[in-house]
Parts: C-alpha cells; sequence; structure tokens
C-alpha cells in the first residue's frame, strides 16, 4: 500500500468519523463492536462511500484481510457481510448520508455538536455548511516565496526543471508573486530549491497578521509566540533583513526550529531571545506581534485530530491564557509602538473579547485595525489580527 494512500485512509477516517460510525450503527442494530474491528469496518466503508479511487471489490477484499492480519479472523465473514451489504446498497446509502448532513449536521458532516452548534449561530445555515465542508475537504499544499533568497520568475523557472506545478494565489494582503498553491510536487525536503531557502510552506492566511503589523526596515520588532518562524521570516523578508527580529518562545527546542529555519531562508536579522520571558528591555520595540495559542477552529482542516479532542470549556480557558500573554507582551512596546495580536481561531471570545478586555485594563493602549478572515468569507483558513497602538 503506498504511502499517499495510507495518510487518505488515516485523515479521511478522521474526517467522516460519526458518520461512518453511525453508518455502522445502522448495519449492525446498534451492536457496540471491538474497538479494532471498529476501526476495520469505518476504513473499509470509508473507501466504498468517500474514496472513488479504490474499486468495491478491492475495498471489501483488502479489509477482510486486514481483519484476518489483525486477528479478527473469526470475526472475517462478519466483515465481509457487512461491507457487501453496503456495497449493494450503495445509492440508498448515499442519500440516507446526504439527507443525514442535512438533518444532523454534527454526525453528517463529522463535527462536535456544540461546535456545530455555535457555528450556526455565528455564520448561518449556509455558512455553517460550507465551514463544515472546508474542514472535511484535503487542504493544498500553498508555499511563500522567500524573497531574501529568490524572485517569484526564479522559483518558476527552478520549479520547471524539479517538476513542481504551482499556480499563483492572490488575496488582498498579499503582493502579486508572493503565494503559490503547489499542484504537484516531488517531496518538498528532496527539492534543491526547498533545500535553498527558496520558499516556505505557509497558508495565505497567517501572512495577515505581518502586513498588517506592518514591520520595516531598520525598526526592532519582537515576534513574543515565534517557533517554528514562519511569520518571523516573513518579518525578515519584509524588513529585508535591516534592523532587528527577535524570537520569543517558551521552548528552547522549538526556538531551536526558528533557528534552523532563519539559516535555511537567509533571516540574518533575526535572534534568538536569551531566555523565555527575557526578548529585551521592557519599552524597547517599535513593534510586537503576538500570535498566541488557541482553540485552532480556524484550522480544523489541518488539525483533524482536533476536533475530537477539543471541548468548549477550553474557549473561555484559553482566552484567559491570551489575555495574559498579550499582558505581558504589551510591556515592551515602546510608545508610540505597535501591538498586533492573532490567532487562527474563529471565536469571538478568543479574538475581539481578548482584545477588548486588555483594552479595558490598559488604557495606555488604542484599537487601530482588526481583521477575521474566514473559509465563509474569505476563502482561506480562518485567522484573526487586532493591531494596538500604544499611546502613554
Amino acid at each position: 500500500m503506498d504511502r499517499r494512500l495510507v495518510q487518505e485512509l488515516v485523515y479521511g477516517v478522521l474526517r467522516q468519523q460519526s458518520a461512518l460510525d453511525w453508518l455502522i450503527a445502522r448495519r449492525t442494530d446498534g451492536r457496540p463492536q471491538k474497538p479494532g474491528l471498529q476501526v476495520l469496518l469505518r476504513l473499509g466503508l470509508y473507501q466504498l462511500f468517500w474514496l472513488d479511487r479504490i474499486p468495491p471489490h478491492a475495498a471489501v477484499h483488502e479489509t477482510v484481510e486486514m481483519a484476518r492480519g489483525a486477528g479478527f479472523g473469526s470475526q472475517s465473514g462478519f466483515v465481509n457481510a457487512v461491507l457487501r451489504g453496503c456495497d449493494r446498497d450503495r445509492a440508498r446509502i448515499r442519500q440516507d448520508l446526504a439527507t443525514l448532513r442535512e438533518l444532523d449536521p454534527a454526525v453528517g458532516w463529522s463535527h462536535p455538536t456544540w461546535l456545530v452548534e455555535r457555528w450556526r449561530g455565528r455564520f448561518g445555515a449556509e455558512g455553517l455548511v460550507r465551514m463544515l465542508e472546508w474542514n472535511n475537504s484535503p487542504p493544498p499544499t500553498f508555499v511563500r516565496v522567500n524573497r531574501l533568497r529568490t524572485s517569484a520568475a526564479e522559483l518558476e523557472a527552478r520549479w520547471l526543471e524539479e517538476g513542481v506545478e504551482a499556480v499563483a494565489v492572490m488575496h488582498p494582503w498579499l503582493e502579486p508573486g508572493e503565494m503559490y498553491r503547489l499542484e504537484a510536487h516531488p517531496p518538498l525536503t528532496s527539492l534543491l530549491s526547498f533545500i535553498d531557502g527558496g520558499f516556505y510552506v505557509q497558508d495565505p492566511g497567517t501572512l495577515a497578521s505581518v502586513v498588517d503589523l506592518d514591520p520595516r526596515p531598520g525598526e526592532t520588532v519582537l515576534d513574543w509566540c515565534a517557533a517554528p518562524g514562519g511569520k518571523t521570516l516573513y518579518m525578515a523578508q519584509r524588513m529585508e533583513n535591516q534592523g532587528r527580529v527577535v524570537a520569543q518562545d517558551t521552548s528552547p527546542e522549538r526556538l531551536r526550529l526558528v533557528e534552523e529555519n532563519a539559516m535555511r531562508l537567509g533571516g540574518t536579522c533575526v535572534e534568538l531571545a536569551r531566555g523565555p520571558g527575557e526578548p529585551g528591555e521592557p519599552g524597547s520595540f517599535d513593534r510586537v506581534l503576538v500570535d498566541a495559542p488557541c482553540s485552532n477552529t480556524g484550522v480544523l482542516r489541518r488539525r483533524l485530530e482536533l476536533r475530537w479532542r477539543l471541548r468548549e470549556e477550553e474557549i473561555t480557558r484559553l482566552a484567559e491564557v491570551q489575555l495574559g500573554i498579550l499582558q505581558r507582551a504589551s510591556e515592551f512596546v515602546r510608545v508610540g509602538g505597535v501591538l498586533a495580536y492573532s490567532t487562527c481561531s474563529v471565536e469571538a471570545e478568543e479574538n475581539t473579547g481578548v482584545v477588548e478586555s486588555f483594552l479595558r485594563a490598559r488604557p495606555g493602549f488604542g484599537m487601530r485595525s482588526t481583521r477575521l478572515l474566514t473559509p465563509v468569507e474569505d476563502g482561506v483558513d480562518g485567522a484573526f489580527v487586532a493591531v494596538l497602538v500604544r499611546t502613554a
């Protein structure tokens, strides 16, 4: 079995887990299955109803063989009967699944009920479906051209030689030739254009916070939650390597990722903080970016397991953590300097809620702008950024 197929099966079963379990329950009269057997049935049914590249007879046969190899030899006939029965009823089951997505979108689209209800209130019925469809679609690979090493034209020429098929991507906050979607490519780490630092794998929405912060050549900038360094190096690029970008993170191991990326991408103005919470003197930075840890509800299509781990009460807890981080980082902004707060969440508590609480506690800061990107409205992974100015 090839690696891409294995990845598709694992990711696909995670995406469609609730719908698969609903289908299994219907075909087995609701009888609970052993965990390993449940997984095998999920794999077989995913191939039958969500993966067109596998012929039905092959999907059934291989799943039965896996059951035997996994120690479920005595249940192999049961597995065979369930899958063959579903294959015979393919048309009706497809219609039943479509109806399920309408009547019970949490199960039909395999998302937690609490999140579905939250998003229904936030985005409306049509927007909810678009969010759920987005999260259940495989994410493309996007890359940012690293202009510290090359240009878009030079990179395109190298990709042509390396067998990379890429399409330029444009959004209002991007410059022409800055971002590409890779349609086909060899393993990225095998490409000389990657090894030489020609590009960085990054979603278009992640650039918005740096664009809105607007770091400029010659300035001193702090990236408070920097690892693995995508935004750090984008700031270095926009500053043309003139000035200082200090990378701060709580984990020394993760900071080493920033260091490695800075070396590959040529970010010579990037330096690591002396230690956690010690990026420099308070009030000494022209601009500070706080890309806070969050619920990641804007990037669930990339964090497949997260929908099954995240709990609604976590959002309130995270908002408190985010406020504390923002308050601490704000101490390093000079008077007249700029502070940007960003997340990859689409939840108001983590975004405008945190910023409003911060402004009430720190009247020396004023709001300049906010931006919320969502799959529904912008066609990119979710991201939020608020830009504040220290006035006193």
